[in-house]
C-alpha cells in the first residue's frame, strides 16, 4: 500500500459531468496516492467507466478539475497525459507479434532503439511472456493475451494505469488467478493503478483504498477492511457483501454498550464505537450473516437481558459446497441470513428446513448504519423485513 506520506497524483476537485440532462458524475472529489492501487467499485451506470475516461482525457469534466501530480489536466488531450489504459477487450493488433504490439507504443513516442528493445525485454519479462514474444495474439489464451495489453500499457513508463475491467473476459478460475498476478505486479513496478470493476470480490481482493459509487456519487471511501466492517449506507452495505439490515432505534447508550429496538420488536446489543448516537434516535443495525452463530436450543446459554440470543426456525437452506446459506425466522419477526463454514462432512443442523435454532449475534459484529434520508429511499432499503438483499 502507498504510505501516508505519498504524494497525490490524481486529485479530483468537485469534478462533474454531463450528457445532455444526465449527470454522470457529479461533484467528486477524491484523492489518490501515488503507488496506490485504487479501485471504483458500483454498479452499471453509476459514473465509474466515466470517472475513469477523465482521467484519461476520453472525456473532459462540465465542471470541477482533474489534477496529474498536481497539474490541471483537464485541457490536455490524452496524448498529452502520461497516463495508459487498459480495456476489457485488449485492444492488440493481430498482425503484430507479441514483442511488435509492446514495442509500438515507445516507437511511436521516438524512443531510441537500443532504449526501446530495453523497456520491451522487461515489460515482457514482469508479466512472463519473453518466451511467447514472437507469437502473434490469436496464438495466446485469454489470459495471456491480458499479459501482453499490461506490458503494452507498462512499457511507456506511465504515472497511472487506468484499467477498465479488464479481467471481465476471462473465466472465474483464470480471474481470480489474474487478480493475485495483477497485484503482484503492481507492487513490483510501483505505479499507481487505477481499477474499474463491479465485482466486490475483486476489488476486495486487490485494492488498497476503494470508492464505492452510486448514481454520480461516491458513497464511501476507505480500505477494504473499512468498507466492508464499517459501512456508512444500506448500499453500501449490500453491494459490498451481503447482510441483514434491520430499521431500528437506539434506546440505551452507554461508555460500554448501544442498545437498540427494532421496528418489529427485536432488542439488539453493539458494542459502543466512535459514532455519537442518542436515545431515539433512528437508525439501521447491520449484521453480516458469516458472523452469526447458530446452534440447537439445548446446547446455547439461556438468553439474558444484554445478550443477542434469539430463538429460530430454519425457514430455507441451501447447500453451497463450502458453506450453507439459511434463512431463520427470528422470534418469528425478522427473516434473517446466516451463511455458516461447513466443517467434516457437512452441517446435519443447516440442513433441516423447520428444525428449532437459537442465533447469537456477538455485540461486536453489529454496526450501526445511519438512517439517512437517500439510505432509506435507497435501491436496497433499511428494510424491517423480508429476505435480506443480496448482491
Amino acid at each position: 500500500m502507498a504510505p501516508q506520506s505519498a504524494p497525490f497524483n490524481v486529485e479530483f476537485d468537485h469534478v462533474s459531468k454531463r450528457f445532455g440532462d444526465f449527470v454522470a458524475v457529479r461533484d467528486l472529489n477524491v484523492k489518490i496516492r501515488q503507488g496506490e492501487f485504487f479501485s471504483l467499485l458500483g454498479p452499471s451506470g453509476c459514473g465509474k467507466t466515466t470517472t475513469l475516461r477523465m482521467v484519461a482525457g476520453f472525456e473532459k469534466p462540465t465542471g470541477g478539475e482533474v489534477y496529474l501530480d498536481a497539474n490541471p489536466v483537464s485541457a490536455l488531450p490524452p496524448n498529452r497525459r502520461n497516463v495508459n489504459t487498459v480495456f476489457q477487450n485488449y485492444a492488440l493488433f493481430p498482425h503484430l507479434s507479441i514483442r511488435e504490439n509492446v514495442a509500438f507504443g515507445p516507437r511511436r513516442r521516438g524512443v531510441g532503439k537500443a532504449e526501446m528493445v530495453t523497456r520491451v525485454e522487461q515489460a515482457l519479462e514482469m508479466v512472463e511472456m519473453s518466451t511467447m514474444a514472437s507469437r502473434k495474439p490469436d496464438q495466446l489464451s485469454g489470459g495471456q493475451q491480458q499479459r501482453v495489453a499490461l506490458a503494452r500499457a507498462l512499457v511507456n513508463l506511465p504515472t497511472v494505469l487506468l484499467l477498465d475491467e479488464p479481467l471481465g473476459a476471462l473465466d472465474a478460475r483464470l480471474r481470480k488467478s489474474m487478480q493475485v498476478e495483477l497485484k503482484r505486479l503492481q507492487r513490483e513496478v510501483g505505479i499507481t493503478f487505477i481499477y474499474v470493476t463491479h465485482d466486490q470480490e475483486e476489488a476486495l481482493t486487490m485494492s488498497d483504498r476503494i470508492a464505492v459509487m452510486r448514481d454520480g456519487i461516491i458513497e464511501q471511501v476507505g480500505t477494504p477492511l473499512d468498507i466492508y466492517e464499517n459501512p456508512k449506507s444500506a448500499f453500501v452495505a449490500n453491494f459490498i457483501g451481503t447482510s441483514n439490515i434491520y430499521t431500528a432505534t437506539v434506546t440505551g447508550v452507554s461508555p460500554d454498550a448501544i442498545t437498540c429496538k427494532t421496528a418489529l420488536g427485536l432488542s439488539i446489543s453493539l458494542a459502543a464505537n466512535a459514532q455519537e448516537v442518542r436515545i431515539g434516535q433512528a437508525t439501521g443495525v447491520m449484521v453480516r450473516p458469516e458472523k452469526i452463530v447458530i446452534c440447537e436450543p439445548r446446547r446455547s446459554p439461556e438468553p439474558s437481558s444484554d445478550s443477542n440470543y434469539y430463538e429460530g426456525v430454519i425457514r430455507e437452506s441451501v447447500y453451497l459446497g463450502s458453506t450453507t446459506q439459511l434463512i431463520v425466522e427470528l422470534e418469528g419477526k425478522h427473516l434473517t441470513q446466516v451463511i455458516q463454514q461447513n466443517h467434516g462432512h457437512g452441517m446435519q443442523l443447516s440442513q433441516q428446513q423447520g428444525r428449532q435454532v437459537r442465533l447469537f449475534f456477538p455485540p461486536g459484529s453489529c454496526s450501526l448504519i445511519p438512517a439517512r434520508e437517500d439510505n432509506l429511499a435507497a435501491e436496497v432499503p433499511l428494510s424491517p423485513e423480508g429476505p435480506p438483499q443480496s448482491h
